[in-house]
């Protein structure tokens, strides 16, 4: 077990800033209104299930189709980078327009795929090829911890840190996703032309 409390908070930060729960929040009082009702305990159990399971499936997956862990890492640079730019920017690059129904509300869209989406997908990757896997798993667990909580006291949350409380948040976690989205780029890179 090579456990490593750098590369555990690395990974928790890395993961937090893409998931992006606290500026999700209006995204999530939006659910509950439309929906009803969110099972929190449901979509965070179903997140951090997709998040592990492609965790170990996905480098497989890969390779069955040829492709190696850092060009999927430097391809997930790429998203990461985007984005941080969404974050900054405030601006969306991806929209989806599916309905919602209060019944598959917790795990469509919910956990998948605004929690477990694409961007902390191909992030998971791109992690393992940097970090030790035991440490990118504890990371998952504790944002999926921590998940769990804020969408339990989600309206309390969005009442104690107002509109711009959420986008200055929004925004330095973005700051923080784009230098790393730049720091795994460079590591990947390096080695694919090695």
């Amino acid at each position: 077990m090579n456990f490593n409390f750098k590369e555990i908070f690395t990974a928790f930060m890395v993961l937090f800033a893409v998931i992006d729960i606290i500026g999700n929040i209006p995204i999530i009082i939006d659910l509950r209104k439309k929906a009803g009702h969110i099972q929190s305990g449901k979509a965070s159990l179903i997140a951090g299930f997709i998040m592990i399971l492609f965790l170990f499936l996905g480098k497989s997956l890969l390779s069955l189709i040829g492709i190696d862990v850092n060009s999927f890492a430097v391809a997930g640079s790429f998203i990461l980078f985007f984005i941080a730019l969404e974050m900054i920017l405030g601006i969306t690059l991806y929209k989806d327009n599916g309905d919602i129904n209060a019944i598959t509300a917790s795990v469509f869209p919910l956990a998948f795929p605004l929690i477990a989406g694409p961007g902390s997908l191909t992030t998971l990757l791109s992690l393992r090829a940097e970090f030790h896997i035991e440490n990118i798993i504890v990371a998952v667990l504790l944002n999926i911890t921590f998940l769990y909580l804020v969408l339990k006291t989600s309206s309390k949350i969005e009442r104690i840190l107002g509109p711009n409380g959420i986008q200055i948040i929004r925004k330095v976690f973005g700051v923080i996703l784009l230098a790393i989205s730049v720091k795994l780029f460079a590591a990947n890179i390096k080695i694919l032309f090695v």
